[in-house]
């Protein structure tokens, strides 16, 4: 009676170490973008998805690294500059001058970040750079079904700033901006209330949340392991488990550098949009989650929570934190249906862009658990 737990228990710890090992591959040392480590990870990861069975191609891009590596400090700069010129104004009584300050500057630097963000990562004349995705194709669609793509990125970056600090203060700069909008239009239209004192406290807080997205430069000191070579072993893993499911695998290059090498592929596609699972940072603890930016993807959403429940995992699905970016925010603006799973917590993006993102601070449940819920989800359209 004791016995099929503990096959079953034995076959878990070996989907575990199976994952592990590639992580331990891919995160020897750093892999920015472009770099000749990221070339010999790209290489391992063409070998085995060539033994699974998988079609394997290079697709070459150009891009520009200035969005990815100066847009956010640039942008926090920005934003801080607006808000603090726009709390001057209101402090010396001249709401008008603060509310045209703040309602151009947002539209403004909102039209600027979603040029450089979706067209100037591909088009802005500096900074230009080469790279490459390895892109991979396993049997023949359906007719009456698109092929279901897997992806994952496969460089990685240094920050000084963890990205839940930075997540947490461009929504501090969202919040100061439409709480002075609001503090504004108050002293435009009730005159006699004193809020004047308002805007210091506006400009204060302005300039905390502005910090951690001013210092959001990109640097080459992370391993990655975490982010996101747990990833790129997730989809090896799901992928050589259901060996006999047509799938596609796209690994990007330049996704720290403003997700440069999926929009470049996804653009690149002349059958319009597709389905795709992306998978990003895959922790051992934590919450296991299935994440989705824009008009949520009900069906995609509700087959992979379908699927997580086969395989007996817990699975939660929510929106993407505001300032945190993957692969499948790309995807997701040209209207492909796509979701972003990864697992971990508040220790896991504490890790994240550090040195400390190294293989020896994982033990592969996690990935062995979202590779088994994709592979239940490849079987289960095969």
């Amino acid at each position: 009676m004791s016995a099929p737990p503990v096959q079953s228990a034995e076959r878990s710890a070996a989907r575990a170490e199976h994952a592990l090992d590639i992580v331990r591959v891919l995160a020897r040392e750093p892999r920015p973008a472009g770099s000749e480590p990221e070339a010999h990870a790209r290489s391992y990861c063409a070998e085995r998805l060539r033994a699974a069975g998988f079609v394997v191609q290079e697709e070459a891009f150009e891009y520009s690294a200035f969005p990815g590596r100066w847009g956010t400090p640039a942008g926090g700069l920005v934003a801080l500059a607006v808000l603090v010129a726009a709390a001057a104004a209101g402090r010396a009584d001249r709401a008008g001058v603060a509310l045209l300050l703040l309602a151009l500057g947002g539209a403004l630097v909102g039209a600027a970040v979603r040029w450089l963000s979706r067209t100037g990562v591909l088009a802005f004349p500096m900074l230009r750079r080469s790279g490459v995705n390895l892109v991979a194709i396993r049997g023949d669609r359906s007719p009456n079904e698109s092929m279901l793509w897997l992806m994952a990125h496969l460089d990685s970056k240094s920050q000084p700033v963890p990205i839940l600090a930075r997540a947490a203060g461009i929504t501090l700069v969202g919040a100061v901006w439409i709480a002075g909008l609001v503090v504004g239009a108050t002293q435009l239209t009730w005159t006699h209330l004193h809020v004047a004192d308002s805007w210091l406290v506006l400009a204060v807080l302005a300039v905390v949340g502005a910090i951690p997205v001013i210092a959001t430069t990109v640097g080459a000191k992370s391993p990655g392991a975490l982010d996101n070579a747990t990833g790129v072993a997730t989809v090896l893993a799901a992928v050589e488990e259901a060996r006999h499911s047509p799938c596609g695998v796209c690994l990007t290059s330049a996704e720290e550098l403003g997700l440069a090498g999926a929009r470049a592929w996804v653009w690149a596609r002349p059958d319009g949009p597709g389905v795709a699972i992306n998978c990003d940072g895959v922790d051992d603890r934590g919450a296991t989650t299935c994440m989705y930016t824009g008009p949520r993807p009900d069906a995609l959403v509700a087959s992979v929570l379908a699927a997580s429940a086969r395989a007996g995992s817990r699975m939660r699905a929510h929106r993407l934190l505001p300032g945190v970016l993957t692969d499948g925010v790309a995807l997701a603006d040209v209207a492909w249906s796509v979701v972003t799973l990864s697992k971990g917590g508040m220790r896991t993006l504490g890790r994240i862009h550090t040195p400390r993102d190294r293989a020896e601070q994982l033990n592969g449940t996690g990935m062995a658990e979202v590779a088994r819920v994709i592979a239940d989800l490849l079987e289960t359209r095969t």
